[in-house]
C-alpha cells in the first residue's frame, strides 16, 4: 500500500471528535478570560446546590427536631438567600455564554461562505451547490443553539454534581456508597450511546442536504419537468429522498429510549435505594435530617441535572459534533446516483419515428396575460406553422417568446382564442401524456442523478436501440461528453456538469423523443456558435415540426420562416422578406436599410412586454 493511500485511509478513519479536538482547543485558548468569567459566575450560582441539602438537614436536626424553631428558620433563610444569589449570578452566566456562542456562529458562517465562493471560482462551470443553503442557515443555527445549550448544561452539571457530592460527604460518607454506583453505571451506559447517536445524526443531516439538493435541482428544471409530463416520476424521486430523511429521524429517535434507560439507572435508582435503605441508615446513626438532605440532593439537584445533561449530550451534543465536522471540514459525500437498472437495447419496442410531415400548429386569435389586470403579452395572435416547417421566433428580451412556446406546449392556457396541434386542441392538464406529442426544452436544462442513458431515454417510455442512442449523441455533438464520462451507462453527477453539457444532454433527450413537435426555448444559449449550429442542423434534419426561440440572429438565417415579436405587432416571413418589412429585424440582424419599404403581410397581433 502506498504512502498516499495509507494517508487517505487514515483520514477517513479519523473520527469527527478527533478532527475537531485541535480546533476546539484553539477556539477555547483564545477565550480563556471568558471561560474564567463563566466559571466564576457558575460557582456562585451553584452555592445553593450545597446549601439546598445541607441547610435542610441542619434546619431539621439542629432546629425543628431539637425544639429550636428559630435555628431551623435561620438555616432555611440562609438556603433561600443562596437561591436568590444563584439567580442573580445567572445574569453573569448568560453574559459569559454570549462571549463563546456568537464568535462560534460568526466563524462558521465565514467558513461556509468562503468555501462556497472558493468552489465557485475554482469550478465556474459547475451548477450552484444547493446544499450550501442548508449549511449556511439551518446547520449554522443548529451549531449555535446546540453549543449554547451544551455549554449551559455541562457547566450546570459539573458544578451541581460537585456541590451535591460535597454535601453528601459532609452529611455522611455512607451516603456515597448508595448514590455513586448507580450514578456511575447510568453515566457509562449513556456515554456508550453517544457514538451510534452521532452516526445517526450524521445520516440525518446528510439526508437533509440531499433533500435540499434534490428540491433545488427540481426547482431549476421545473418547467422542463412539467413540459415533459414527468411530474409523477419526479415526485417519486422526491418522495424517496423525503422517506430517507424520515427513516434517519426514526432511527435517531430510537436511541432516545436507551437514553431514558440510562437516565433511570443514574437518576431514579439512587432515590429508590435511598428510600429502601433509610431504616438501615437510621440504625447506623444517621439523623433524619441527613437522610432528608440526601433525598433533597438527589431529587432537587442531581436528577434534574442528569436529565438535562443526557438530553443535551444525546441530542444537542451529537448534533453539534456532526454539524461542526461538516461545516469545518467540508460538505459530506455526494449522494449516490439512483440505482434503477438502465434502459438497454434489449428492451422491447424501439422508438417510434416521428411522422415525416410533422404536426400542423395553429393559433387563432390567441390572447394571453399574466393576471386579470395585467397587460396582454400576446393579443389576437394568428399563426400557422406548417407540417415539417422550421420556425424561429426572435424579439427583445421579455417580449413574450417563452410565453408563446409555453402556450403551444400546453403549459399555459390562453385567455381567449384557440391553439391546435395536429387539429387537436392543446389544453394544460388534459390528462394525456404530452411527451408523446411535443417536447419542450427550456433554457435551464433538467438533468438528474442516474446514468447518462437514463437521462437520454427520459422521454422514451419504450426505450431505444443502441444505434439510435449513438446516432442522437453524434447528431447533437454529445460524443465528447459520453467519452469523458465513460459511456452511456456511467453514473452522472448533475453538479459536476456545466450548463452547456446539461443542454447537450437535454437536446439529445429531445432528439430521441418520439414527439413529432420540438420546441426549443433558447435551449442552445450555453453552447458556442459551432455547437449551436450543429445542434440546430440535427433538429432541422430530424423528421417533424420545429419551433425555436433564438438568442442569436444566425439561427434565424437557417430557418424556413421567422416570427418577429416587437411588442406592438408580429411579423412573419423569410430572412430576406423581414429585412424589408421589419425595422426591428433589421436592427437585430445588423442590416439596417433605411430606404427599404415597410410593406408586406403582418400577423394581427398586439404584444406587450412582460416587464
Amino acid at each position: 500500500m502506498t504512502t498516499a493511500t495509507t494517508a487517505t485511509t487514515a483520514t477517513k478513519a479519523t473520527t469527527p471528535a478527533a478532527r475537531l479536538l485541535p480546533k476546539a482547543r484553539r477556539f477555547l485558548r483564545r477565550r480563556i478570560r471568558v471561560l474564567l468569567l463563566l466559571a466564576g459566575w457558575s460557582l456562585l450560582e451553584s452555592a445553593h446546590t450545597f446549601l439546598g441539602g445541607y441547610g435542610l438537614a441542619k434546619a431539621l436536626d439542629q432546629g425543628f427536631l431539637a425544639g429550636h424553631t428559630g435555628v431551623g428558620l435561620a438555616w432555611l433563610g440562609v438556603t433561600a438567600l443562596a437561591v436568590v444569589v444563584g439567580g442573580l449570578a445567572g445574569r453573569g452566566v448568560f453574559r459569559g455564554l454570549a462571549g463563546l456562542v456568537e464568535p462560534l456562529r460568526d466563524g462558521l458562517v465565514r467558513q461556509v461562505v468562503s468555501r462556497s465562493l472558493t468552489q465557485a471560482v475554482s469550478h465556474p462551470a459547475r451548477a450552484a451547490d444547493s446544499a450550501v443553503v442548508s449549511r449556511l442557515t439551518n446547520q449554522t443555527e443548529i451549531a449555535r443553539d446546540s453549543f449554547a445549550g451544551l455549554v449551559l448544561v455541562a457547566r450546570s452539571f459539573v458544578f451541581t454534581a460537585a456541590g451535591a457530592v460535597l454535601g453528601l460527604l459532609s452529611l455522611a460518607p455512607e451516603l456515597l456508597l448508595i448514590v455513586v454506583p448507580p450514578l456511575a453505571a447510568g453515566l457509562l451506559l449513556f456515554l456508550a450511546t453517544l457514538r451510534p447517536m452521532a452516526a445517526r445524526q450524521r445520516a440525518f443531516l446528510q439526508a437533509d442536504e440531499d433533500l435540499s439538493t434534490q428540491f433545488g435541482a427540481v426547482a431549476e428544471g421545473l418547467r422542463d419537468v412539467v413540459a415533459c409530463g414527468a411530474q409523477q416520476r419526479t415526485a417519486q424521486r422526491a418522495y424517496g429522498v423525503i422517506e430517507d430523511e424520515a427513516r434517519a429521524a426514526r432511527q435517531l429517535a430510537g436511541w432516545a429510549a436507551v437514553r431514558c434507560l440510562a437516565l433511570g439507572l443514574a437518576g431514579q435508582l439512587p432515590i429508590l435505594l435511598l428510600l429502601v435503605t433509610a431504616p438501615w441508615l437510621l440504625r447506623q446513626g444517621l439523623t433524619p435530617g441527613a437522610v432528608l438532605g440526601a433525598l433533597a440532593y438527589l431529587t432537587q439537584s442531581l436528577l434534574p441535572a442528569l436529565h438535562t445533561l443526557m438530553n443535551a449530550l444525546g441530542s444537542a451534543g451529537t448534533r453539534l459534533l456532526v454539524v461542526l465536522d461538516r461545516l469545518t471540514t467540508g460538505p459530506g459525500p455526494a449522494p449516490e446516483p439512483d440505482t434503477a437498472p438502465p434502459l438497454t437495447a434489449q428492451q422491447p419496442a424501439p422508438r417510434n419515428p416521428a411522422p415525416p410531415g410533422g404536426p400542423r400548429v395553429e393559433l387563432r386569435d390567441v390572447t394571453f396575460a399574466y393576471g386579470p389586470a395585467a397587460q396582454p403579452v400576446l393579443h389576437d395572435l394568428d399563426l400557422t406553422v406548417e407540417p415539417g416547417e422550421r420556425l424561429v421566433v426572435v424579439g427583445p428580451s421579455g417580449i413574450g417568446k417563452s410565453t408563446l412556446t409555453a402556450l403551444i406546449a400546453g403549459l399555459l392556457a390562453p385567455g381567449q382564442g384557440e391553439i391546435r396541434v395536429s387539429g387537436r386542441p392543446v389544453r394544460p392538464g388534459s390528462g394525456t401524456d404530452p411527451s408523446q406529442l411535443r417536447v419542450l426544452i427550456p433554457q435551464q436544462a433538467y438533468v438528474f442523478s442516474g446514468t447518462l442513458r437514463e437521462n437520454l431515454l427520459y422521454l422514451c417510455p419504450d426505450g431505444a436501440p443502441a444505434p439510435a442512442l449513438e446516432a442522437a449523441s453524434d447528431a447533437v455533438g454529445l460524443d465528447p461528453l459520453v467519452s469523458r464520462l465513460g459511456g452511456f451507462d456511467a453514473p452522472l453527477d448533475p453538479g459536476a456538469l456545466s450548463q452547456g453539457e446539461r443542454q447537450l444532454i437535454a437536446l439529445g433527450r429531445a432528439y430521441l423523443s418520439p414527439a413529432p413537435l420540438v420546441l426549443l426555448d433558447e435551449a442552445t444559449c450555453h453552447l458556442d456558435p459551432a455547437a449551436e449550429m450543429r445542434a440546430e442542423r440535427a433538429f432541422a434534419e430530424r423528421p417533424g415540426t420545429l419551433i425555436v426561440v433564438a438568442h442569436r440572429i444566425t439561427s434565424a438565417r437557417r430557418a424556413d420562416r421567422i416570427l418577429v415579436l416587437d411588442g406592438t405587432r408580429a411579423t412573419c416571413g423569410t430572412h430576406e422578406e423581414l429585412l424589408e418589412r421589419s425595422p426591428l429585424y433589421r436592427d437585430l440582424a445588423g442590416s439596417w436599410q433605411p430606404d427599404a419599404p415597410e410593406h408586406g403581410e403582418h400577423l394581427s397581433v398586439k404584444s406587450r412586454s412582460l416587464s
